[in-house]
């Protein structure tokens, strides 16, 4: 695992001040017995010998960590966009299984079987998507006398049935949503079904999960529009394109409990977690425990998800999803029959490590743990690090090649769940996750100040990613307050993600660092050229008056070194900055401005024509730096033209054109869908931003676009 690099000095100075601030102290004794203090591994007991792992990515990593400390050899499967992944380093084995498309290789249950049986491994581990609830996978592997570490059959079948589940849930006693009992059959039956139920409506996936195939309607023509392409999506994504219908809670929150039972009829729930803050139906911020359950109202939702597992006849990890309303009613939404993604949150809250669970119970062992044992420790917060560009729709994927990537781990209370490294690529082909930035504290105010202190320290260079928004979230007057509901985003940021608007304070500590980088380099340059022939200045300057270009202003600042110092003078405002603070060959900078908090920053770039893009706060912030004579010159500098766009469709993230609804010729309506572009899994329709006709079509069904690619023009 990559762990951020800076140095020693730095860490050494500013340490003691982090201590103090809350961020490095542990749970007693954590320090020597980790995060899983329930139940540890004995390694007496019985285990497998060799298992595969039927996935990629983090939670293959994830999987192999736990495995590895059981005595367990591991056998990774790739495909050849993941030839030199991290998952595929770690294990013992690796087997390739075939091209990049899910479909062709994690999806392939016959080159999976084979992979089994030619390594010899024992079990095999799901991890979650692709076939982690696939019955029919499950039926092969007990054919060739292979363990899956997962639930069975019957508990796969009826929960992955979304019309099912929800009948086996209310035979159970467990509280359900009003709805369609019934497959939808096409656009205008969902459009009639979903008036007999009352608009809003969640049309979903019967066989869906992880936010895919699933869209809210308010009225017929987003019921139309939300079947289409919830239909194209699910058949994308599970190989299912059947639907439902069920009445849309407004407002509600996303509570799950997480539930582990043996083969021999053993249930505990582990508490819950909460999932609210999400885009398009995929979580991006989770926690456990939630601030809005009582223990009375936790209490009755992890009995009902008990008597459902028992329904089941349940065993191995599981969720139990619910929406709860703003009086703690709750109802069933499904039961996810896996590891989930956020499973880290309640491991750090709980101390059950749910793989080596997971494994103990496939094995055939009872388990060790009761009710009574499960306690709630601290806080845990999950913040989803995507290659998505955040100013996009809460996050269009990103692709591109990690040639700089450093985790937070330096910082205790920090744990970081990747599948990737510097030099890893993030294709169009799978989920655009990088990593699960996990932080634990003693309550959720150092949970919270742990995840924002690692957010500013988390170094990501290659793709565009989504931790300004995590940022920016973690300090919103309403998160911390804990007033939230799976309404966050559109409500807290009703005109979209805008980034993160610094107040002058924070405004001043950002170009004092900026101008000290300027004079570093201003410094340096001065000196190896005077160690040289070309003798350009014949003494090193030891001041500097610069002009910085900055959200629309030009400002003043004088900048001077005396006694290991930049003095920054900028207005009235003078902030002194520790020259060593200054590493030039570091990206993040630590350091202490006046008596306030250390600070990072991080520099995204610099160029010869002083432009500097600085990264504070989590945002990206563009500044211009120019002594006064280059500041005066610029008045003589043409100005580039505007282009104007609003006669183009132009692709706002990579992907592969799924669908072309018009062609040379057609003239169109502002607003119109034109094509449908798949990015990771997910269906995104591209619509006019003015009415014309077609002039240039760039583009066809099935083709790979890039972003900013255009696709469409008209006239």
């Amino acid at each position: 695992m990559a762990t951020c690099v800076v140095s020693r000095r730095l860490l050494d100075r500013y340490f003691p001040k982090l201590m103090l601030q809350g961020l490095t102290s542990t749970f007693p004794g954590q320090e020597k017995r980790g995060i899983y203090t329930l139940d540890p591994i004995d390694k007496n007991e019985t285990t497998f010998n060799k298992m595969l792992i039927a996935n990629r990515g983090e939670i293959a990593c994830r999987i192999i960590d736990t495995s590895k400390k059981m005595g367990i050899q591991t056998v990774a499967v790739y495909s050849i966009a993941d030839r030199q992944s991290k998952h595929v380093s770690k294990a013992d084995e690796a087997v390739f299984i075939g091209p990049a498309a899910a479909s062709e290789s994690y999806l392939n249950m016959d080159k999976i079987v084979e992979a089994v049986k030619s390594t010899g491994a024992e079990a095999v581990h799901p991890g979650y998507g692709f076939l982690s609830e696939n019955a029919q996978f499950v039926q092969k592997l007990e054919e060739e006398g292979v363990f899956f570490v997962g639930p069975s059959i019957g508990s796969l079948t009826g929960m992955g049935d979304k019309l099912e589940s929800k009948r086996l849930a209310a035979k159970a006693g467990v509280n359900t949503i009003p709805g369609y009992d019934g497959v939808i059959k096409d656009a205008d039956h969902c459009v009639q079904i979903s008036r007999e139920i009352g608009y809003p409506v969640m049309i979903k996936a019967s066989a869906g999960g992880g936010g895919k195939g699933m869209r809210i309607a308010r009225n017929d023509e987003d019921a139309r529009a939300g079947f289409k392409l919830s239909t194209q999506e699910a058949m994308s994504s599970f190989g299912d394109s059947r639907m439902l219908v069920e009445k849309f809670i407004d407002n509600p929150r996303h509570i799950e409990i997480q539930v582990l039972g043996d083969k021999h009829g053993n249930v505990v729930y582990l508490n819950e977690r909460e999932c609210s803050i999400q885009r398009r139906n995929q979580k991006v911020v989770e926690e456990a425990p939630s601030t809005f359950l009582d223990e009375k109202t936790r209490k009755a939702m992890g009995e009902q998800a008990v008597r459902l597992c028992k329904e089941l006849g349940y065993y191995s990890a599981g969720t139990v999803e619910f929406l709860v309303d703003e009086s703690r009613n709750f109802y069933f939404l499904e039961m996810n029959t896996r590891l989930q993604v956020e499973h880290p949150i309640t491991e750090c809250i709980t101390g059950v490590d749910l793989v080596q669970q997971m494994l103990r119970v496939a094995k055939g062992h009872k388990l060790n743990i009761k009710q009574e044992d499960v306690k709630i420790n601290g806080w845990a917060i999950e913040n989803r690090v995507y290659a998505e560009d955040p100013y996009k729709n809460f996050g269009l994927p990103s692709v591109g090649r990690l040639y700089s990537y450093k985790e937070p781990t330096h910082l205790p209370g920090v744990r970081c769940d990747s599948g990737i490294e510097e030099g890893s690529e993030i294709s169009i082909y799978y989920d655009p996750m990088i990593c699960k930035l996990v932080c634990y504290g003693k309550d959720r105010n150092e949970a919270i100040s742990r995840s924002i202190a690692a957010l500013d320290q988390y170094i990501i260079r290659g793709v565009t990613h989504n931790i300004p928004l995590l940022r920016d979230i973690l300090t919103e007057k309403r998160f911390n307050e804990g007033n939230i509901s799976t309404n966050y985003l559109n409500e807290v940021y009703g005109e979209g993600f805008q980034g993160r608007k610094l107040n002058d304070s924070d405004k001043y500590k950002m170009i004092a660092v900026s101008v000290g980088i300027f004079a570093k380099w201003d410094t340096r340059n001065s000196q190896f050229l005077n160690s040289t022939k070309i003798r350009i200045h014949e003494k090193v300057r030891d001041s500097w008056d610069l002009f910085v270009k900055f959200d629309g202003e030009d400002i003043p600042v004088k900048v001077s070194q005396t006694n290991g110092l930049y003095k920054v003078e900028i207005g009235d405002e003078i902030i002194e900055i520790n020259k060593d603070d200054i590493n030039l060959s570091e990206s993040l900078i630590l350091t202490k401005i006046g008596n306030d908090e250390v600070v990072a920053m991080q520099l995204a770039s610099r160029n010869a024509h002083g432009e500097y893009q600085m990264i504070f706060q989590g945002t990206k912030h563009n500044m211009r730096i120019l002594t006064v004579p280059a500041f005066d010159y610029l008045k003589w500098m043409k100005q580039k033209p505007k282009i104007d766009v609003s006669k183009q469709l132009i692709a706002p993230m990579p992907g592969i054109v799924k669908s072309v609804s018009c062609k040379i010729g057609d003239k169109v309506m502002e607003g119109q869908e034109l094509c449908v572009v798949e990015a990771m899994k997910m269906q995104n329709s591209m619509s006019c931003g003015s009415s014309g006709t077609v002039k240039i079509m760039n583009i066809e069904e099935g083709q790979t676009v890039g972003e900013n690619d255009l696709l469409i023009e008209l006239e």
